[in-house]
């Protein structure tokens, strides 16, 4: 027999899946593109060198460097704690990169509810405007450039 409070089928299901790190890959162009974007900022942050540069040349134009950057900043003010990034080089992603490219590529497909669905729980529901008119911005200038 198994005790009342020992956890379902379902719920060792769930833990086992979140103990395996999702893959970049396993996003759309649009969010693995940021995730990418993402770890160069950190990277340059702990540097102490401005990221557009490098952005640009990796991206494809200043314009998606700069959209890319606004929404880092726009999720730094906006998300609970400190966001994990992996090395740049990881094909792994951190549950907090898994997030954003989730809402990023919601955001790409224009899936307001899928969006919301993906920070439903972690970004107060005032702050989501906020991130979703980035998000909205960067796939923008990601198809201009296409």
């Amino acid at each position: 027999m198994t005790p009342d409070n020992a956890p379902s089928a379902a719920s060792r299901k769930l833990i086992a899946a979140l103990a395996v790190p999702p893959r970049v890959d396993a996003l759309g162009p649009i969010g693995g593109r940021f995730v990418h974007a993402l770890r160069l900022i950190a990277l340059h942050e702990r540097l102490g060198r401005d990221p557009v540069p490098e952005l640009a040349a990796r991206l494809g134009g200043v314009e998606i460097a700069a959209k890319a950057l606004i929404l880092a900043q726009a999720i730094s003010a906006s998300w609970p704690e400190a966001i994990h990034v992996s090395r740049f080089c990881c094909r792994l992603m951190s549950h907090d990169e898994a997030t954003i490219g989730a809402f990023v590529d919601a955001a790409a497909r224009g899936d307001r509810v899928g969006f919301e669905a993906a920070l439903a729980g972690l970004v107060r529901p005032e702050r989501m405007v906020r991130l979703w008119e980035a998000s909205l911005a960067l796939a923008a200038a990601e198809w201009r450039a296409a």
